[in-house]
Parts: C-alpha cells; structure tokens; sequence
C-alpha cells in the first residue's frame, strides 16, 4: 500500500491521532479532561466528570513540595539527599538503591521520601499549609490509627479528597504565584517538577499520580496533572482516568502519556480565527 503524500498525512492524522487517544481512554472508564487558560481561568476543553473527588495521590507530591521549601526542609534541587532505611519499607527496589533528593523524588515519585518529608513537617504544619492552599477537602485525618509524625501517606486512597476541578484551581494558584507562600518557594518548586517536550512547540511541566479505586477488583485510577506553556501562553491542565479492567502498567504513566500528544488538540477549537 503506498502512503498519502506527508502534508495529508499530517491533516487527516490530527482528528484520527485525537480520536484514538480518547477512545482508548474511554475503554478505560470515562476519563475527566479539563483544560484552562492560567491567567483568567478560562476553560478551554472540559469533557468527562470533573466535578467529583477523589484520592489526589501522589499528585499531592507538588503540595508537598511546596509545603517542604516554604519551610525550609528542602532547601534547593538537590537538597536535602536521604538515604533509604529499611524501616520505610518501600516496595521498589530501585527506591532503595541511592539517595533521594527533592529532583529525584519528583521525577520517580519515591513514596518513602514523601513520607519523611512530612513526617519533618509534622501533621499540624502540614494541615496548615493544605488549608492555606485550599486543597480539596482539606481532609488528613488518615485512618483511625493516625498519629501526630504522618507514618502513612493519607493522600494516597485515604481521607484526602479532591477533583480535577479543584486541582486546575490549585494549578493556577500555583502558576500564577497567589498561593500564601514565600517568593522563592516558587522558584524553588518550579525548578524540581518534571518538565516534558510537548507536541507543536509545547513545553509541559506536570505530575503522575496513581492509586486504586474502591472495591473488590482493585482497578487503578490514574492522574496527569500540571500546566503548559507556549512563548507566552500557559494553560493548566487536569486528566484523570479510570480503568474498568486489569493493567499491568501504572495508570498515572499511561494518564501522561495520554494527554500530552492531545494538548494541542485539545486548544484547537481556542484558537483565534484566520486572519483572511
């Protein structure tokens, strides 16, 4: 068969690519995309339930790091390093192998360092912070056993709830530095979050989160969450997904993967019109 020429290639290739993608993602249960301008909040793409909470997961990871900078517990990219001990019983071995520090616990998304880091913050500092960011339901009980040094991670499937409605909100607060924090927290957190090659000239800074649905077939649910930017355009973004059947890979990975090909999909019906 001999391919179409490469420019109709690429046209027809656009709607199909979109297509694709968001059929696959239905097949895993009706995923929540929402797509916002960062400076006015105007919604630019919202498709699915986004009004819903849920676990944030290890989306939580950006709130954390806030919270650690502002602090003064983490101190610049690199700062501090933790060595893993066997008392944070962390079920990946390549967690185990060398010392986190606040890049690396980003970009692997290493469960036992959050949990130090707020362990050192401490459950009333913690509140304190979650309540300054208005973030979701505010909720860190944790379960009945929960004790003042934070030993679980409540916002992974516990007590801590928020939608995709709710994480834009955060997102923009965030990218527009009106979240009550030091100056140079921001920097400091902007520097760490993982940052990817977008489609089309995008450049997409963002976090995974995955975690497991209630009930008895242990489906997982997956985030990507973040903002994009573009000369000097920004929009903050929010996709969770849901899967109705039994995967192998992490639901957060395959939620990242998802999204970024459409970002500029997503803006197309934004765009202004031709200049004729």
């Amino acid at each position: 068969m001999t391919a179409p020429p490469s420019g109709r290639l690429f046209f027809l290739s656009l709607p199909l690519l979109l297509l694709l993608l968001v059929c696959g993602a239905a097949r895993a249960g009706m995923p929540c995309t929402l797509v916002e301008e960062a400076s006015a909040g105007e919604v630019l793409h919202r498709d699915g339930p986004c009004d819903h909470r849920n676990s944030p997961a290890s989306t939580f990871k950006l709130a954390l790091a806030l919270a650690g900078y502002d602090s003064g517990i983490l101190t610049d990219a690199q700062t501090p390093q933790w060595p893993y001990q066997e008392s944070y019983k962390s079920w990946d071995a390549d967690w185990k192998k060398k010392p986190t520090d606040p890049t690396s616990w980003l970009k692997d998304s290493v469960v036992w360092y959050s949990r130090v880091l707020a362990q050192k913050l401490g459950r009333r500092k913690l509140q304190t912070y979650v309540d300054g960011f208005d973030y979701g339901n505010r909720n860190l009980a944790g379960t009945v056993n929960f004790k003042e040094s934070l030993p679980e991670a409540v916002w992974v499937d516990s007590t801590l709830r928020i939608s995709p409605v709710e994480q834009a909100d955060f997102l923009r607060r965030l990218v527009n530095r009106q979240l009550p924090l030091k100056p140079e927290t921001f920097d400091k957190a902007f520097a760490v979050i993982p940052t990817y090659p977008g489609p089309d000239g995008w450049t997409v800074h963002g976090k995974t989160g995955t975690g497991v649905q209630e009930g008895p077939d242990q489906f997982q649910y997956g985030w990507f969450v973040g903002w994009a930017e573009k000369g000097e355009r920004k929009v903050v973004f929010v996709y969770l997904i849901k899967d109705d059947t039994k995967q192998e890979s992490f639901a957060g990975l395959r939620a990242r993967d998802q999204f970024i090909p459409m970002l500029p999909l997503l803006l197309i019906k934004s765009a202004p019109p031709p200049k004729r």
